[in-house]
This record gives C-alpha cells, sequence and structure tokens, in this order.
C-alpha cells in the first residue's frame, strides 16, 4: 500500500474532510490533496504531525507495516 492511501484511509476512518487535515497542517485543502492523491511526497514534519493526530507510528502512516502501533 502507498503512504498515500494510507493517508486517505486514515483521514475516512477519523471522519475527517480534506480541509480538516490541512488545517492541522497549516496548509491549504489543495496542497492536502496533492500529498493525499500521491502528486506530491509529503514532508517528514507533516508525517510526524499526522502520527501524533492519528496516535499511530510513523512506519504505519508511511505504509511499512500494516498493523498500527499507537504512539501512547
Amino acid at each position: 500500500m502507498h503512504n498515500y492511501q494510507r493517508l486517505r484511509d486514515l483521514r475516512e476512518d477519523a471522519d475527517k474532510k480534506q480541509e480538516d487535515i490541512a488545517t492541522v497542517l497549516g496548509i491549504t485543502r489543495q496542497q492536502y490533496q496533492l500529498y493525499e492523491g500521491g502528486k506530491r511526497e509529503l514532508p517528514m514534519h507533516h508525517f510526524i504531525t499526522l502520527a501524533k493526530y492519528y496516535n499511530v507510528s510513523l512506519d504505519y502512516l508511511a505504509g511499512l507495516v500494516d498493523v498500527p502501533r499507537k504512539l501512547y
């Protein structure tokens, strides 16, 4: 699974809109849409923010493992 698909799955599971997540990251919805669509690479600082927001490990968020590990 590509990490951009994981971004979408996590967002949808949390019943959030792209605009909601863009606000968390401090970017526009259009910028976030490019990340989630796989058209741009998500910067590491945004990965960290989203891992904390969704309470999952970075390796899960990046699609390296299939089982989400809680951060705390």
